[in-house]
């Protein structure tokens, strides 16, 4: 399967700082904007949320800010379905530009799929389990993504441990 393209925007003015570098928090807000993309293909769209009163909701994301992003840049994002079961995906989420190879940016996350009136946590229904089982179907032979399950660490000090 090509890449799962789940949104493209370019770089809006307000998102960047006295650099000229997109902000760290609109990373974040592009990659959310990707999962409300993935989630209307799986079922999960504005109006299927309202009917059923279930949304994702996430519990955890990591992002590695790889390299800058400029302000008016063209970008997107390709979505890799990491694995899911009967209430959780997980997914991981890379920024890229044209004519440049490397993601400028990757997004680990795990979400939840959720009954509002909880709100809590309950099963994906059938019609956004097959659809998901697609996409990760076709998703097979991807290749593993080198920032996944990357932990935020000092390295250990061989030496003594003073500060110098």
């Amino acid at each position: 399967m090509p890449a799962l393209i789940t949104y493209r925007t370019p770089v809006q003015e307000d998102w960047v700082d006295y650099n000229g570098h997109l902000r760290d928090a609109f990373y974040l807000l592009i990659f959310s904007y990707a999962t409300d993309a993935l989630m209307a293909r799986i079922g999960l769209d504005a109006d299927s949320r309202g009917q059923s009163g279930h949304s994702l909701f996430t519990l955890e994301a990591h992002i590695n800010y790889l390299h800058e992003v400029k302000q008016g840049t063209e970008v997107w994002v390709q979505t890799q379905i990491i694995g899911f079961d009967r209430k959780r995906l997980h997914l991981v989420h890379s920024l890229y530009r044209a004519g440049f190879d490397a993601a400028l940016a990757v997004s680990e996350q795990m979400l939840l799929h959720v009954n509002l009136e909880g709100p809590k946590s309950t099963p994906f229904s059938l019609e956004s389990q097959r659809c998901l089982q697609t996409l990760a179907a076709e998703q097979q032979g991807v290749g593993d993504n080198p920032y996944l399950g990357r932990v935020i660490a000092l390295p250990e000090r061989q030496s003594s441990g003073n500060i110098t």
